[in-house]
């Protein structure tokens, strides 16, 4: 597949430049994603309730496959809170696999619907998800994620133990301030105050910084004896290709899990990037990064990974950092891969409570409510936000999700379904049709009703449609033709044309001829196929609403 055409003046750096050297800006710009990636890996792997090594064959197959057949020059894909908290919670729904079977099945299934949205060219899938649930859900999820680091941030491992629910976590730790444990809380401070400090420069990977003089502090201090919980054994990735051992009843079962993660992911990154892509006026074609992102993620669950995406905080430090093609994300690779061999057996000695610290870096943007804020001010999408941030609080991270995308699809059935239908006036001296509201210079043709429908004719806004039509017609007696203007209606269902033909009929019954203004070549096509001789005949259909108000002023006038 290739990229569409570039606009003039735009940026041709977004592939990797084939023959020439690494850019030196691209060079820091990956330096800074693998100070990074690196201490998420760890932490979303945590997140996902999986072993250090999926989080790492993650990170190395998004990095090096987005590298090479990606899009975007900024996006950075690889391992991301939101899609490593939600994998986990759809996998254990399926108690009869094996945990990792079934997380590694919904990866590599939402791996295939990607490709095949990709190939049906369904690449604005994103728009079903409305921006204030996502920062909703993004908001609240972070909220959780937080919360859950408490019990390592302050040495509370039997709080960890008893309880998946945020909102018990929150209460056990309100009332129980004498089991903190002193110096977890201390590290935890220190690792914090550190991370606040070097986020000053955003040259400087501050989380990587932070966890490799943490190393080096337990190691000298022996903080495991006094109690500071460590990260432990870490397994180095093996990239060992292999299918999850799953019944046909759990390969069932992920299949309808996959959709949520799919849905996730495609309005995860395609947000990122755009919002990149826009701000430095590049052009992305969204079934592109479709496929990419599918293949990546099946790639990723074979070779024995966890999900991936392109998180937005990630691909906005790369873009921070100066990158200006994806040869970023491929020296991120080099690095990582540098750093695991050299680095890995000093890994387990990470404090628990410094990784927590990472994680809470990372989730940081997320937890900034002016977003929500904004929106809230123009009083608009409040029931939206409202309801997708308590639907993740309350209901959990995987029914909070679908309850969130089944809010947004219901938001839009019932914008679409109550239609607003406007009646139209002639703009003195001119062949302009537009709103009559007590406009000045605005006036009614004699004879004629001219309306309208706001939004497009489909099953869900027909019927309303016409019968606000006709209840617009029971007070005025003098009209000879309706104009309906259909400039809003790209095409027709088969609701909406059965909705025409008996508005046409109720029309007829009452001595008013139905005439269709702006009908696109679709609705024309099938008009005339449906009724040649009625609806659909030549002096039925009009390209303009004056052509249409003219047709009918002669046949008035006989």
């Amino acid at each position: 597949m290739t990229n569409p055409p570039r606009r003039p003046g735009v940026s041709e750096a977004a592939a990797p430049p084939t023959g020439s050297r690494i850019p030196w800006s691209d060079l820091g710009a990956g330096l800074c994603v693998a100070g990074l990636l690196l201490p998420e890996a760890v932490a979303y792997a945590g997140l996902a309730h999986l072993p250090v090594a999926h989080g790492l064959t993650a990170a190395f197959a998004g990095l090096l496959a987005y590298a090479l057949f990606g899009g975007s020059r900024f996006a950075i894909v690889a391992p991301t809170s939101s899609t490593a908290t939600l994998a986990a919670a759809a996998a254990l729904t399926i108690p009869a696999a094996h945990y990792a079977d079934a997380l590694l099945a919904i990866t590599g299934l939402a791996g295939v619907i990607l490709i095949l949205l990709a190939a049906a060219r369904q690449g604005q899938l994103s728009a079903f998800v409305s921006r204030p649930v996502l920062r909703s859900f993004a908001f609240a999820l972070a909220i959780t994620i937080v919360v859950k680091q408490l019990p390592d941030a302050l040495g509370l491992s039997t709080v960890a133990g008893s309880t998946s629910n945020p909102w018990r976590i929150v209460f056990l730790v309100v009332t129980q301030p004498s089991a903190w444990h002193a110096p977890t809380v201390a590290v935890t401070v220190l690792a914090g105050a550190l991370v606040v400090l070097l986020r000053r420069w955003r040259q400087i990977p501050a989380s990587m910084v932070v966890m490799v003089l943490a190393i080096l502090a337990a190691k000298a201090l022996d903080l495991h004896s006094l109690g500071v919980a460590e990260v432990g054994a870490i397994e180095r990735p093996t990239f060992r290709l292999g299918v999850p051992d799953l019944t046909a009843a759990a390969w069932f079962q992920a299949g309808e899990l996959a959709f949520g993660l799919t849905v996730l992911i495609v309005a995860e990154s395609w947000g990122s990037m755009r919002t990149l892509a826009l701000a430095h006026g590049d052009v992305l074609d969204p079934n592109r990064e479709l496929l990419v992102l599918g293949a990546i993620n099946l790639g990723t669950a074979l070779l024995q990974g966890m999900p991936v995406g392109a998180g937005f905080s990630a691909s906005s430090a790369n873009a921070a950092a100066g990158a200006s093609s994806r040869w970023a994300g491929a020296a991120a690779f080099a690095v990582m891969a540098l750093a695991l061999i050299f680095a890995l057996p000093a890994l387990p000695l990470l404090p628990r409570p410094v990784l927590a610290v990472a994680v809470i870096s990372a989730l940081w943007h997320a937890l900034s409510p002016r977003p929500l804020v904004a929106a809230w001010r123009l009083d608009r999408d409040r029931f939206l936000i409202v309801a997708a941030t308590m639907a993740v609080l309350l209901l959990g991270v995987l029914n909070g999700l679908l309850l969130a995308i089944a809010v947004s699809v219901v938001a839009a059935l019932r914008r679409f379904s109550l239609p607003v239908v406007h009646e139209l006036g002639q703009l003195e001296g001119s062949h302009d049709f537009i709103h009559l509201n007590g406009q000045p210079k605005v006036s009614r043709v004699s004879g004629l009703l001219v309306l309208r429908p706001e939004e497009p004719l489909f099953f869900a806004s027909a019927e309303r449609v016409v019968n606000e039509v006709l209840h617009r017609l029971d007070g005025v007696r003098t009209v000879q033709s309706l104009i309906l203007s259909l400039e809003e209606s790209v095409d027709l269902d088969s609701t909406a044309l059965e909705c025409l033909h008996e508005l046409n009929e109720q029309l007829r019954a009452r001595g008013i001829r139905l005439l269709l203004a702006r009908v696109k070549e679709a609705v024309k096509g099938l008009l005339e196929q449906s009724d040649p001789d009625g609806l659909g005949s030549a002096g039925r259909l009009f390209w303009s609403v004056d052509d249409a108000v003219r047709a009918a002023c002669a046949t008035r006038d006989q």
